[in-house]
């Protein structure tokens, strides 16, 4: 499916999400976004997928719509169905689950394909589909080993993650707040945020050869109208006020934390704070 097909499909598919009904405008943006993700990694129709760190189904609709009824998806999530507001995952699950898209989809919550008991068939998948979730991850370590352990599963990987270094200057209160929730995460303050290992498009460059895969593609996905930038900004500076969290920081991190958080406060817009660009990888 090209790219205008699927973007003359995002607003049917927003629509079918439970968070459109929320947040209609935003759940179109967040869908358009990843329409154009997968239009250019060119999944093909009568494709099997296998998405890793699924969520609320986002991508796993526009993957559903790309492969066609004679496709399948399977969406993965460390997450259990409870986890998740103003809409939880099983929510969203149950309302993809219900419509048109449906029989194309195998949600799979509470799944770590770490687990020994987590096992495909070699070859099973066309693609392996890693969406703006490897922040995620507890380290790098564990990023690498869930990339091997897929490896033998699926023949290709679709890789797409926001990017570190910032294209202009009304990006940094994003890279900021980003940044900030890696520091107290990896001084061992840990929580459930989306934000815990941050690392750079070179990082993931690096880590690929380790966990079997070659690069064979890479470019820059447009994020113009997405809203992540003022949520993780609003995550941070709700962090960076949680006492229990920072007690648990070495006081020589504590005070970074807090000097950066003021810094953050001061740059950042009260909304419309423009998010980092995003970056696409494919391998095999």
């Amino acid at each position: 499916m090209n790219h205008s097909d699927l973007q003359a499909k995002a607003l049917s598919l927003a629509a079918g999400m439970a968070a459109a009904d929320h947040s209609p405008d935003i759940q179109l943006s967040q869908t358009r976004h990843r329409a154009a993700l997968v239009a250019n990694w060119h999944i093909a129709r009568g494709s099997t997928v296998l998405e890793l760190g699924c969520g609320q189904g986002d991508m796993t609709a526009v993957l559903a719509e790309a492969v066609g009824p004679k496709g399948r998806v399977v969406a993965v999530d460390v997450a259990e169905p409870s986890y998740g507001a103003p809409v939880t995952l099983g929510e969203s699950a149950a309302r993809l689950a219900a419509g048109p898209l449906g029989p194309r989809i195998d949600f799979r919550f509470g799944t770590n394909v770490l687990d020994p008991s987590v096992d495909f068939p070699e070859g099973a998948f066309d693609h392996v589909v890693l969406a703006h979730c490897s922040w995620y991850f507890a380290s790098l370590g564990q990023l690498r080993d869930t990339l091997a352990r897929v490896r033998p599963w699926a023949r290709r990987l679709c890789f797409t993650e926001w990017d570190l270094t910032p294209t202009s200057g009304d990006q940094l209160a994003h890279l900021l707040a980003v940044l900030i929730q890696g520091q107290i995460e990896a001084a061992g303050s840990h929580g459930e945020g989306n934000v815990r290992t941050p690392f750079s498009r070179e990082g993931l460059l690096r880590l690929l050869p380790e966990a079997g895969w070659t690069t064979d593609g890479s470019g820059s996905a447009d994020t113009e109208d997405l809203q992540d930038g003022d949520w993780e900004i609003a995550a941070c500076l709700d962090l960076a006020g949680t006492e229990e969290r920072l007690a648990a920081l070495p006081e020589p991190v504590r005070q970074i934390v807090l000097s950066q958080a003021d810094v953050l406060r001061a740059i950042a817009r009260r909304r419309g704070n423009r998010a980092l660009a995003a970056y696409s990888v494919t391998a095999r």
